[in-house]
């Protein structure tokens, strides 16, 4: 095997055939490269979360027309070493009448949960954590204990704040669970698989392509269900407070503000993966490494849009938030799900090109319908507003003075 073209299985096999010298049996083996993979995997990802933090307060800065950090080291590169040093040396408050063991358990969840979401993302045609045939039902499972992990660190902190925060919070994830499930099930349908590793293989034209309406619909669930702007409501405007983790300091409120970092960058990954065609691109089969570069880009690229969307929208009211998933992308999702199964049904046995044409206007005639839907009903709503609206009183004439 030649290291240059696939050097992560290089390496495994050298350390598969080093270990098998040293007497180990092939089980044992086994278990070792697989713990050895996941420490690997969970150090790049946490390394990476160190640089986001650099990123996003750069990209931000540029967005907002001020200086981000270019004060430790060059660059400010070494900034969030200095936030890092600060986190783990600064005083760490158990509040009075907190249940410890769940107050303390609540972070290492939260974070938890976003690392093993990375056990079944594959990163070449070869190297993945766990390719198991329903990939897409166990990212939907990990999203169910983030959110019991957030309900967890509001109510054991013993503090009515943090527990209406997390209140709220979980909230608008339970809802925008509901669009992200069934966007989920259309790449699902196209692949005619759950496995993740089998949708990547089954998009020679990316699914972005045959369901680009699905696409953005997945992306703004995720950033809804991850709390970002204009979604953030984990803290209202009348507070002066930080909604669940308002209790928590030091590396505890780190691991928070590290997870919805590294949640962001999941989803991303998740999108590109699902809708962009993962680790496909040319070469791939004879260069499988230049698969992970191709998810690398795909990836920070939907990552950027993210921040865009974060750093140029305002927050919006959770009332406002809410009917927007219920009465907008729940029914929005639903369609375009029952249209791609009903044309994927339709269009079994043709070729290629046929297919992606045919899911493709059925996205545009969706569009257009929605449209059509949404200007009829803004244009009764303006009748109906101008009907309540009293008679306008005659003005008195101006009073001229000499």
């Amino acid at each position: 095997m030649d290291f240059l073209k696939d050097p992560i299985n290089f390496i495994a096999n050298w350390l598969g055939t080093l270990l098998s010298g040293w007497g180990l049996s092939e089980p044992l083996i086994a278990v070792v490269l697989a713990l050895l993979g996941v420490l690997v995997i969970v150090l790049i990802v946490l390394a990476i979360a160190i640089l986001l933090v650099w990123i996003e307060r750069k990209v931000v800065a540029r967005f907002q027309d001020r200086l981000g950090p270019n004060r430790a080291g060059p660059f400010g590169l070494f900034q969030p070493f200095a936030d890092i040093i600060k986190l783990i040396i600064k005083e760490s408050i158990l509040p009075e009448g907190a249940e410890w063991l769940v107050y303390n358990l609540a972070p290492v969840l939260t974070m938890a949960t976003v690392l093993m979401i990375w056990a079944v993302i594959p990163f070449t045609p070869t190297v993945l954590g766990s390719d198991v045939n329903v990939g897409v039902l166990y990212i939907v499972a990990l999203g169910s204990i983030g959110t019991l992990a957030i309900i967890m660190a509001g109510w054991a902190s013993n503090n009515k704040y943090a527990l209406l925060g997390a209140f709220r919070t979980v909230a608008q994830m339970v809802s925008y669970e509901v669009p992200l499930v069934i966007t989920l099930l259309i790449p699902v349908l196209l692949s005619h698989s759950m496995g993740i590793n089998h949708i990547v293989e089954a998009q020679e034209v990316w699914f972005f392509v045959l369901s680009p309406l699905g696409a953005l619909l997945f992306l703004i669930a995720s950033v809804a269900e991850i709390g970002r702007s204009p979604f953030d409501l984990l803290e209202a405007e009348s507070e002066i407070v930080a909604g669940f983790h308002i209790e928590y300091t030091g590396m505890r409120f780190g691991l928070f503000y590290a997870s919805e970092l590294l949640h962001a960058l999941t989803i991303s990954t998740i999108a590109a993966t699902l809708f962009l065609g993962g680790w496909r691109g040319p070469g791939v089969e004879t260069w499988p490494i230049l698969g992970v570069i191709y998810l690398a880009g795909k990836s920070f690229l939907l990552y950027f849009v993210v921040m865009w969307v974060r750093y140029s929208l305002p927050r919006i009211r959770i009332d406002h938030m809410l009917n927007f998933n219920w009465k907008f992308l729940t029914p929005l999702a639903l369609t375009i799900l029952i249209v791609t199964a009903i044309l994927e049904k339709v269009m079994t046995g043709a070729s290629l090109a046929v297919r992606s044409l045919v899911h493709l206007s059925g996205n545009v005639v969706i569009v257009i319908v929605t449209i059509q839907i949404l200007r009829t009903y803004a244009r009764i709503e303006r009748q109906r507003f101008d009907d309540s609206r009293p008679l306008a009183v005659a003005a008195e004439p101006p009073v001229t003075t000499t």
